[in-house]
């Protein structure tokens, strides 16, 4: 058995927590995913996993075979890709993960990305800020879009490269009386918005601590009519019922018409005044990770001119 082979099957095992599920994401039987594994614990001397009725979990030694079957298979992916290069053009495989309110962001990086480097494949993952932090840690995730305020307190250290501000509107449905400003309507206060029928990210997401310690210095309690844990969600409750939600630039960016140069859906977007907050967001690497050659051009990429146009337009202000 091919010890890369049997290493991938062990990570299907962790992501999948069941020998049949890992066996039928692997598109092989149970038998051959379990005798695989043996195989490897027979090669290395150890019990890598705990085994009852069922799956129990991973050893001591096998969390470590773990990390290091991880770090093995993206240093033969790396490998692979450099050897199928042509020229200097970078392929590969990227893997972009970023907090649902930046995914919009992600995706137009991503798309960018892929429009320069055609040889660059790049899978977009949306993630909780724990769920970045953790996927770079075990080289599941090679670049991360996310809260700068959370990034600069991981551990070990990551490399940060600043983004954008993310700005905060009430997204609601357009009346008769709202008069637009370009893209979006007058500014109210979170105050005011506060009184509102509200849908919003649920706890503990990023975003929700953020809108919450508004809330909590002005001294006001809000109850939402609605939580998901779905930026989508936001808006199609807003579209389809009578709430209102809070939502990022980079989301409601993402909603203009470019025919029309207004919100689609019959939307509008009133900024969030009193406070202004703007909150940073970065793209996060491993400092020390040996970067592939498509996690370099988008690095390359991310500070580029071209694409810090692109971040001022469909971030932010929502100009017109």
């Amino acid at each position: 058995m091919n010890t890369l082979t049997a290493m991938r099957y062990l990570l299907a095992l962790q992501e999948h927590q069941h020998f049949g599920r890992a066996a039928q994401a692997s598109h092989i039987t149970q038998p051959a995913l379990s005798n695989a594994i043996k195989t490897l614990e027979s090669q290395l001397g150890v019990v890598i996993v705990k085994r009852g009725r069922s799956f129990a979990g991973f050893t001591a030694e096998g969390n470590k075979v773990l990390v290091r079957a991880q770090r093995m298979l993206r240093e033969y992916e790396q490998l692979s890709d450099e050897l199928r290069m042509q020229t200097d053009e970078p392929v590969g495989q990227l893997r972009l993960g970023a907090v649902p309110t930046a995914i919009p962001v992600a995706v137009r990086l991503a798309s960018s990305l892929q429009a320069l480097h055609p040889g660059i494949q790049t899978t977009v993952l949306s993630c909780s800020s724990d769920e970045l932090e953790h996927g770079l840690m075990d080289l599941k995730l090679d670049l991360a879009l996310g809260y700068e305020e959370r990034a600069s307190q991981a551990m070990p250290k990551l490399s940060l490269i600043a983004q954008y501000e993310e700005a905060y509107f009430l997204l609601k449905k357009r009346s008769a009386g709202d008069q637009l400003n370009g893209n979006t309507a007058p500014a109210v206060t979170w105050r005011e918005v506060s009184a509102q029928p509200l849908c919003l990210l649920a706890p503990p997401m990023h975003n929700r601590v953020i809108i919450d310690a508004v809330f909590k210095k002005l001294a006001v309690q809000v109850k939402p009519a609605m939580e998901t844990n779905s930026v989508l969600a936001l808006a199609i409750s807003v579209q389809a019922g009578r709430v209102q939600a809070i939502v990022p630039g980079a989301m409601a960016s993402a909603l203009i018409d470019p025919q029309a140069h207004e919100l689609a859906g019959g939307l509008v977007a009133h900024p969030l005044i009193k406070p202004q907050l703007r909150t940073p967001m970065v793209l996060m690497h491993l400092t020390q990770s040996s970067g592939s050659a498509a996690l370099d051009a988008a690095l390359r990429f991310a500070q580029s001119a071209e694409w810090q146009a692109q971040l001022a337009r469909h971030t932010g202000l929502l100009q017109a």
